[in-house]
């Protein structure tokens, strides 16, 4: 007479000797894997800049710029510890430069971006040619470009970067070289890029080398004065003010082609629609002060606060007076592949 078999035990143990073949039962792993909605282990979160500053003022004095090649404090998520990242697919992180230093020039196939935060004095250099940074100002190392960072400033200059490292990593398609000097030569003026390629204007023989921006710096006084002057022309939307994105003036796509990049004005006392997308998105707070509440949780932001909101997290924006933000996400790779999605409350 057959015995019954107990299922669960007899399951388990067709697991363990399938294990040794290297296979897995994709029934057991099916919600996981095809999930209904994004589920993302990253948590919402806030750095308030304040608290964070004296941590950056004393790396440098632990460490030069030149000893760490990027005297950087890593924005990590909580949900995500030891990640280095603070969505699934992007890192950011606050990095410091003192006077007279020089951070040395490299190059890598990360893109990356940088929002001046605090002082001025300091520049980038990319490609050959150099750019003084001011607060606000927004600016591009694409992927492969040499570059390198010193101040002849009087203070600390602080800015925010984001990379795309996480999605790389992912890829398996990192490099990285040094130049081999702490400086690269410069070949072009300053405002050599934003003469050629900024102001409705394209070199003749001109060929891109690449999908990302051939303007690599832009100012935030040219974007804050946009900002306005579209604050006096029309109503700001219910979800995002009024919100802009960099683009390529090249081609009229993103800035760069793994992270999109935006500015928004929220005008005084604005209460937001709520709102998702796919594209877990990091704020930067350039000018004033407001809220991001969340499911369950709300985050009181305030000038040079930089907070995340993960994928698909419910999420509105209200504005005490004036406030400007700057944002980046992993969107521009989403609508490429034909993911991105958003919703917005009725």
């Amino acid at each position: 007479m057959n015995q019954p078999v107990d299922a669960k035990a007899a399951r388990h143990d067709y697991y363990r000797r399938i294990a040794g073949h290297g296979l897995t039962p994709l029934w057991e792993l099916m919600a996981a894997l095809v999930p209904e909605q994004p589920r993302s282990p990253f948590r919402p979160h806030l750095w308030r800049y304040q608290d964070i500053r004296p941590a950056l003022l004393e790396s440098g004095r632990l460490i030069t710029a030149r000893e760490a090649v990027r005297r950087v404090l890593i924005l990590e998520n909580p949900g995500m510890p030891g990640s280095s990242a603070i969505t699934q697919s992007l890192y950011a992180g606050l990095q410091v430069i003192l006077p007279g230093e020089v951070a040395p020039s490299h190059r890598h196939t990360q893109s990356a971006l940088r929002l001046i935060v605090e002082g001025e004095g300091a520049y980038t250099a990319v490609e050959g040619e150099r750019v003084t940074m001011h607060p606000g100002d927004f600016i591009i190392t694409p992927s492969w470009a040499w570059h390198d960072h010193g101040s002849e400033a009087e203070a600390a200059v602080v800015w925010l970067d984001g990379l795309d490292i996480p999605l790389v990593r992912f890829l398996d398609c990192g490099f990285a070289e040094n130049l081999g000097a702490e400086v690269q030569p410069l070949t072009r003026p300053e405002g050599d890029a934003l003469a050629r390629f900024g102001a409705n204007l394209l070199p003749l023989d001109w060929t891109p080398a690449g999908a990302t921006s051939p303007v690599f710096a832009y100012p935030y006084a040219r974007s804050r004065e946009a900002l306005h002057r579209l604050a006096r022309a029309g109503d700001p939307d219910a979800v995002h003010g009024i919100r802009m994105q960099f683009i390529n003036p090249a081609t009229g796509g993103p800035a760069m082609p793994t992270i999109g990049t935006t500015i928004q004005w929220l005008p005084a006392g604005f209460s937001g629609a709520g709102y998702r997308c796919t594209d877990g998105t990091v704020f930067h707070v350039i000018e004033g002060s407001g809220e991001c509440c969340l499911e369950g949780a709300v985050l009181p932001f305030g000038p040079r606060d930089t907070f995340v909101v993960p994928s698909w997290t419910e999420h509105r924006l209200a504005a005490h007076g004036e406030c400007v933000l700057f944002a980046f996400s992993d969107r521009p790779v989403q609508r490429a592949l034909g993911l991105w999605r958003e919703w917005r409350a009725s």
